[in-house]
Parts: C-alpha cells; sequence; structure tokens
C-alpha cells in the first residue's frame, strides 16, 4: 500500500499564517500536521511510500521538510506546478496527478489524506477496518448534529455494518448525520477508476469527498462486487483547520474536548 498526502492548497483562509508557510507545516500541539500524518502512517507496516503533493509555491518548504521526517519509509515530494490558489488542480487532479507521476495506476492499494487536518484516532486502527472488510474501499466519518458541518462536508447513508449506500458531497438538504471526513482508503480497482471520474467534466475535481460520491453511484454501489465502506471514529476527534480563528484558538478547543460539538471549518 502507498500513501498520498494532498498538500496543495494555499490555505488563503489562513493568512497570515500561510502566506509564506503551507497548512501542513503548521504546528498544533507541539506538532506539525504532516509530522502526525506520518508518525500515524508509520505505525502500518503494508505501507511502503509516501508522496507528499506540493504545488510550486511551497514545494521547497516540503523538500526541506521531507529531509527531518521521522520515518524508515520512501519519501516523494511533488510539484504539481501551480503557483496561485486560482489556478489549483484540486484534490482528485492532484491525486491523479501523483498517480500518474508514480506510474502507479492501478497497481497499488492507496491510503489517501488531506495534509491540513489534527486528529486523534489511529490510522492503523483505520487500516486494519479496511481489511477485516474485505479490502474494500474505506472512508471514515462521525456523527455530527450541526448541520452547518453536515452541509459544509460529505455525508453518507449507512447500513448497520457500515456499507455506504449513499455518499453527497456538500448537500444542501443531508440525507443523515454521519460526516464523512478527507482519508480514503481506495483498492486497487478503485484507485484505477479515478481517470473515469475526471473524464466526466461535469465533475467537481476541488472537494476530495466528490470521488467517493462518485464511486458509490457509478462503481461501488452497495450491490457491485466492490463496495464502499464507512469506518465510525465514534468518540475520537477530527478538527478541519480552515480559518485562522479556528487555528488561533486550535490548542483551547483540543483542551476541551468534553464539548460534544465542536465547528472550525466556518
Amino acid at each position: 500500500m502507498k500513501a498520498i498526502i494532498l498538500c496543495a492548497g494555499f490555505g488563503t483562509r489562513l493568512y497570515p499564517y500561510t502566506q509564506n508557510k503551507p497548512k501542513a507545516l503548521l504546528c498544533v500541539k507541539g506538532k506539525t500536521l504532516l509530522d502526525l500524518l506520518v508518525d500515524n502512517i508509520n505505525q502500518i507496516d503494508e505501507i511502503d511510500e509516501i508522496v507528499i503533493v506540493s504545488n510550486k509555491k511551497f514545494f521547497g518548504d516540503f523538500f526541506d521538510y521531507k529531509k527531518v521526517l521521522d520515518t524508515d519509509k520512501k519519501v516523494t515530494v511533488l510539484n504539481d506546478g501551480v503557483m496561485d490558489n486560482e489556478h489549483r488542480l484540486g484534490a482528485v487532479r492532484d491525486l491523479k496527478f501523483a498517480m500518474d507521476r508514480m506510474g502507479w495506476g492501478n497497481k497499488h492499494e492507496l491510503m489517501v489524506l488531506a495534509g491540513d487536518n489534527w486528529f486523534d484516532f489511529s490510522l492503523k486502527d483505520f487500516f486494519n477496518f479496511y481489511v477485516e472488510h474485505g479490502r474494500n474501499s474505506t472512508v471514515f466519518g462521525q456523527t455530527k448534529k450541526d448541520p452547518k458541518i453536515l452541509r459544509a462536508g460529505a455525508v453518507a447513508i449507512l447500513d448497520k455494518n457500515g456499507l455506504v449506500k449513499d455518499l453527497e458531497e456538500k448537500p444542501l438538504e443531508p440525507k443523515s448525520d454521519f460526516a464523512v471526513g478527507p482519508f480514503y482508503i481506495y483498492n486497487k480497482s478503485s484507485a484505477g477508476a479515478v481517470g473515469l471520474f475526471l473524464a466526466d467534466k461535469s465533475n467537481s475535481a476541488d472537494a476530495p469527498g466528490s470521488y467517493p460520491a462518485w464511486l458509490v453511484k457509478h462503481y461501488c454501489s452497495p450491490s457491485s462486487s466492490h463496495p464502499l465502506y464507512a469506518w465510525d471514529i465514534k468518540d475520537k476527534h477530527f478538527l478541519d483547520i480552515g480559518t485562522r480563528e479556528a487555528f488561533e484558538n486550535v490548542d483551547e478547543i483540543i483542551d476541551n474536548f468534553n464539548r460534544p460539538e465542536i465547528s472550525l471549518s466556518k
């Protein structure tokens, strides 16, 4: 299995903190967000390689930081060639860019991770869920009651076994209260279908959740031979550090996790 960390965003809502530093290299509770991801990936023996997708503006920052990452796994930093937010490729195109540049096609299972979030669950537990469910493609999520949170991300309808029956990115009217986060495990078959998704120009390539939502409708339907499952993180935490105010208060928010509902993305 390979890990792809998507770090090609420009973090414009976090200015001035991200004007000259990528969001994934901001520190939260004494660690960069990238360190948190790599520390977790290190616990998964089956992952033998990490690819970090950067943009042109911050490529040098990631290339230099690669030298101090604490990992025995092979690490590659890629430059998607984009210099400003207005011309960004979007998460799904950056995924395809990484797969093409590495020559992977549908040869490998992929763990795809957004590089700009804080979390306290184990990626090894996420991986174990994937294995236990037949190595079928997997997303993660959590029950949320706040409609603003549900409308801002992806929302899934699940059966009692965690099978995803429907998944919608940024729904105006959420059909459930299960919010899906931007970490995914794609088996070889689902990883290989990303080109089909991008071939349809009506599909949005910006939000990472748009691809698994498409998979459920066109490729990984509940009745297909390769369904999509969702792992419930239950009482663990996942924070989208999307704004300047969120970043300025993140340490305090993490210290007060006894509060049931926290939104950082808006």
